[in-house]
């Protein structure tokens, strides 16, 4: 059990003879200085450590012998049930500066993490600043920040544009090469961390298996689902490697899709042997892998849950993620705000159901008053009962638990070198021939 001491007790027979003959010498206790036991040594030998000539074993107790803490169970205890409820939401801001309203979130809310999208970045001393302002306002919390973007080159970029622009994951795909998916995770691993970004939604792992699919296109590596696991797999290799904590997405897959989940919600008719043998393959990959975290798509999927999105679908998180495939780690809700929740369903409740439903962290990017609706929301099922304080407990332990693996901490970052960045990525493109 986590935080409990064991004691053992060692219970040693006297001999009455060998105490009579050893008289008053030294007085009781057979033990040397440090508290090891000298086990059964019955010689007239004395100890060096010893005052004294005691031979025999003590009949005193050991000292208790603790078992070994866990420091992510020592945080959860330490922390208020508002600041473990902080810890289940990553939310956007508005502006390219701290202020009043993400100030709220961080110091009042104790949000456990923060997106930035492009309109928060404008270049990289603003970016810096910023990040730098926003761990700083968070050092009063006993956690620190999930600091998160989507960055996974080609069309989906946030970084200034004093960086190269990379290539989409389609044209590393078709290079053939798994080295230049790592490759890449690389080099967007080294332009994050040198910001003090430490979370990014990517790599996209979904099979681009419809052609006339409007959101993922050339943002997936390939049609090909072992093509998408191998790549995938190498680019979660280099953005671990410098520190950036990789979420793979959109589970279960969003390959084959024909709506915009930014504007609508999609529906995606596969059974569970289809699935099984095209969609769920890299994301099987990725958690036999030892995969972080995963996003969860806001798909109707109505042969595995007809009434609930996969974002907030205990058939889907629970019982085919977590139980089915195996995956232990912390599950990001894709953006609450995107149309296929906000046109369809309260955030409120889907924030709720996706904690009931096995998630861990209720991702809003966008509107503070849907930010602090759900924080409510889930606040107000807390003291009702409707998550349980043990399911609360839970899934925040796998949200410090990721934290702590990844040391991540407040201090500020020194910001990125761009020359030398930008030199790798010149080195890289035409190392694969990507120019």
């Amino acid at each position: 059990m986590r935080g409990r001491m064991i004691f053992r007790y060692v219970c040693v027979p006297l001999f009455a003879v060998v105490l009579f003959v050893a008289g008053c010498g030294g007085g009781g206790g057979g033990t040397d200085s440090s508290g090891n036991n000298q086990g059964g040594n019955t010689s007239s030998e004395t100890d060096g450590n010893l005052n004294g000539n005691q031979t025999g074993e003590s009949n005193q107790p050991a000292s208790p012998t603790p078992e070994p803490t866990d420091p992510v169970q020592a945080k959860l205890d330490s922390l208020s049930t508002a600041e473990k409820i902080g810890q289940l939401f990553i939310v956007g801001m508005d502006g390219t500066a701290s202020n009043d309203n993400i100030r709220e979130l961080l110091q009042q809310q104790h949000v456990g993490g923060v997106i930035f999208y492009k309109n928060n970045i404008e270049n990289t001393k603003q970016a810096l600043s910023l990040f730098n302002q926003l761990k700083e306002e968070n050092r009063d919390n006993p956690v620190p920040l999930f600091l998160s973007v989507d960055e996974e080159g080609g069309r989906v970029s946030r970084m200034p544009a004093e960086y190269t622009k990379l290539p989409a994951a389609a044209k590393i795909g078709a290079v053939g090469d798994a080295k230049a998916a790592e490759g890449l995770g690389d080099i967007i691993g080294t332009e994050l961390a040198g910001f003090g970004l430490n979370m990014d939604f990517a790599p996209v792992l979904d099979v681009n298996s419809n052609p006339d699919n409007p959101v993922i296109g050339d943002r997936s590596y390939s049609s090909s689902a072992s093509t998408v696991s191998e790549m995938g797999l190498s680019e979660i290799k280099g953005l671990s490697g410098q520190g950036v904590i990789p979420v793979v997405k959109h589970f279960p897959g969003h390959g084959d899709t024909s709506v915009d989940s930014h504007l609508g919600l999609p529906v995606v008719k596969h059974d569970m042997e289809r699935l099984r043998k095209l969609e769920l393959v890299p994301f099987q990959a990725a958690i036999e892998a030892d995969a972080d975290a995963v996003m969860v798509a806001h798909l109707l999927m109505p042969n595995l849950d007809p009434d609930h999105p996969a974002s907030f679908s205990k058939a889907v998180i629970q019982d085919l993620l977590r139980d089915e495939l195996g995956f232990g780690g912390v599950v990001i809700s894709d953006d609450m705000t995107m149309g296929a929740i906000s046109e369809h369903y309260k955030i409120e409740d889907a924030a709720v159901q996706f904690i009931l439903a096995g998630g861990n962290i209720v991702l809003i990017g966008h509107e503070l008053e849907k930010e602090k609706a759900a924080i409510q929301a889930i606040t107000d099922a807390v003291e009702q009962g409707t998550i349980p304080m043990d399911v609360l407990d839970d899934r925040v332990y796998k949200v410090l638990e990721l934290k702590e693996k990844y040391k991540l901490s407040d201090d500020p970052a020194k910001g990125p070198g761009i020359k030398q960045v930008n030199k790798r990525i010149q080195q890289f493109l035409s190392e694969y021939k990507l120019k």
